[in-house]
């Protein structure tokens, strides 16, 4: 008879789950994936303000049906370990409690890293305002953060709920600059993993350098702009298994991360310059669009219905001149594997 142990030590291996993981606790909790795969966000696209006309029809301006922007999250990571533990290496007693220990390291040493580089990488390449700019010094560290500040304060995202992923060696960095003497909040260390205070007023998270995608050097993350669910977490302990004299271990976690489009503006990732795809110019003449892209290789999304083409389903490829009606505009922006994705660029039709 199978004996699944997994009760046992559920609670033991949640607790050590959450306070391990650099991401989990600072992302927004209000989207849930409960007995779906995808989830469609629908954000209501608001208009321009026109001037009151004091006679005639349509006097506050002409009414138009308000659309909507659909942004489509599909769960993509299903991922699985399995690792037998033989009875001969152990008494009966000692056998269970070894393989709850090992259980634990599976999970502290391969499953969370793995997890948080992901929400990480996903986070650096789904963000709504990516910097191309130099490898920061200990001169220019705290000006560049305090620049990512500034950026997030312009697209109106909130104070409060503002966290900073930074690498190791750039915490140090922050540590030894001059700018941050005599403000020393970073001493001041929080309960959460990896929080070590706080710079420009954002909790601040000291992350290994190795979670961090390559020519990432920071990452500020309003937790309202991004999600990161985790469908199914199995961790479990089976013995009496047929075929084993011992004990199976078993984990499964089906997950993913996700930048939300509508809030995407407070996402700020500072990368190397090199790293990011160079935003596409867009001509329009004769009522026809044409996009083009100074990154060799890289392919150009876009979209006509108004929608940031990077997080709407309405989004195509581009591959010829795309014809547009008098006021449409054309949105695009470039991707290419390796790079960081483009800002956006547009043009409209008179």
């Amino acid at each position: 008879m199978a004996i699944n142990l997994a009760g046992k030590y559920e609670k033991k291996i949640a607790e050590r789950f959450t306070r391990s993981s650099f991401v989990a606790p600072n992302v927004s909790d209000d989207y849930s994936f409960e007995g779906v795969r995808s989830v469609s966000i629908y954000t209501p696209q608001t208009v321009g303000i026109n001037d009151y006309v004091r006679e005639g029809l349509n006097r506050f301006g002409t009414p138009g049906e308000m659309q909507d922007e659909v942004q489509v999250l599909t769960l993509s990571q299903d991922k699985g370990f399995s690792i037998t533990i033989d009875r001969g290496n152990n008494s009966d007693q000692m056998m269970v409690k070894n393989a709850g220990r090992m259980l634990n390291m599976q999970i502290a040493e391969r499953v969370v890293p793995f997890m948080d580089q992901y929400a990480l990488n996903a986070f650096a390449h789904q963000a709504g305002q990516i910097a191309g700019v130099s490898e920061p010094t200990k001169e220019t560290i705290v000006g560049m953060i305090f620049d990512g500040a500034y950026a997030l304060d312009n697209a109106l995202a909130p104070d409060e709920g503002r966290v900073l992923y930074l690498p190791a060696c750039y915490y140090n960095m922050v540590r030894l600059s001059s700018e941050f003497q005599g403000v020393d909040t970073l001493a001041d260390r929080a309960l959460e993993k990896g929080c070590v205070g706080t710079i420009a007023d954002m909790k601040c998270i000291k992350v290994p350098d190795r979670y961090f995608p390559e020519g990432v050097y920071f990452i500020i993350a309003y937790r309202g702009s991004v999600i990161f669910p985790c469908k199914l977490k199995t961790a479990r302990i089976l013995t009496d298994v047929q075929g084993i004299d011992g004990a199976v271990l078993e984990g499964r976690n089906y997950f993913d991360a996700f930048v939300i489009g509508a809030k995407a503006d407070g996402v700020y990732v500072a990368a190397d310059a090199s790293k990011v795809a160079a935003a596409p110019t867009v001509s329009v003449s004769g009522g026809s669009a044409t996009a083009s892209c100074t990154t060799s290789g890289a392919a150009i999304v876009y979209t006509t219905d108004g929608s940031d083409p990077r997080y709407s389903k309405s989004a195509q490829t581009y591959t010829a001149p795309v014809a547009l009606e008098s006021g449409q505009t054309l949105r695009a922006y470039a991707r290419k594997d390796g790079m960081l994705p483009s800002g956006v660029g547009e043009g409209t039709a008179e």
